[in-house]
């Protein structure tokens, strides 16, 4: 297996599917997309996608013990679903075509005006209460996700933005990005795996990572039951800027000539 000499990666590996597992835990998600860019720095980005996959379907199954149907939201969930796998099937079709330092750099900077218009917001008292579903909105937020989670596990953006929007309470918040997730996740690991099928060092590589993800998830569920819904809207929004700013960053680092 190629990557067993290098002792650095399993270091930075562990470390970085752990903070992912608590993140889930805690939030909901919110940095899934560090999996890819972090394993990177030691192979391939596809690679990197390959091993992260399997990963996460088991951080969801984790959070679902926590995170049961009812704590999710069903309205949204009917909205956000079929653009979901309409994404994901866009997502795979163009997995080997599409720059994803081109969908990094969108999304990152959509997080950016989102969660600046949140905090300028909050700051002058202006946030508002809850909105209820919107159909293009909630489809279009799904669409985007599907996509983006395929290509580069950097799917929470999109449905963190629609749900802050709705306001809706923590529970349902992360209930409901639990379930968004697991879904989606599910479905692209057929496609995954027969990626992972053609590179079985991945698959060891994922197997070997997998040990950190329980204790990170149960840790992530503790300190949920003691944030405020206000904590976690503003953990969220600190979660998109600086997701967004890696995503920028490391975008345009990989676009310059």
């Amino acid at each position: 297996m190629r990557f067993a000499p290098d002792p650095v990666f399993w270091i930075v590996g562990l470390g970085t599917i752990a903070m992912i597992a608590f993140s889930k835990g805690a939030f909901g998600g919110g940095a899934a997309s560090l999996g890819v860019p972090m394993l990177s720095f030691f192979i391939d980005p596809i690679g990197a996608a390959i091993i992260v996959a399997p990963l996460v379907v088991l951080m969801d199954m984790f959070t679902l013990r926590a995170f049961g149907p009812s704590s999710w939201s069903k309205p949204d969930l009917r909205l956000l679903v079929p653009g979901l796998i309409a994404g994901l099937g866009l997502g795979w079709w163009l997995f080997e075509t599409v720059d994803p330092r081109l969908v990094g750099l969108l999304i990152g900077v959509i997080s950016l005006v989102f969660a600046a218009q949140w905090f300028w917001k909050r700051q002058a008292g202006q946030i508002a209460g809850g909105k209820p579903p919107h159909l293009g909105l909630g489809l279009l937020a799904g669409a985007a996700s599907g996509f983006t989670t395929f290509i580069a596990h950097a799917g929470g953006p999109p449905i963190a933005i629609y749900l802050v929007r709705r306001g809706v309470d923590k529970r349902l918040f992360v209930g409901t990005n639990t379930a968004i997730f697991t879904i989606g996740n599910l479905i692209k690991l057929g496609p995954y795996g027969l990626l992972m099928a053609a590179r079985p060092e991945t698959a060891a590589a994922a197997l070997l990572l997998a040990p950190v993800i329980p204790l990170a998830v149960m840790l992530g569920i503790r300190l949920h039951e003691h944030l405020s819904r206000e904590a976690i809207l503003l953990i969220t929004n600190i979660l998109l800027v600086l997701g967004g700013a890696r995503l920028i960053f490391v975008s345009v680092k990989a676009l310059w000539p």
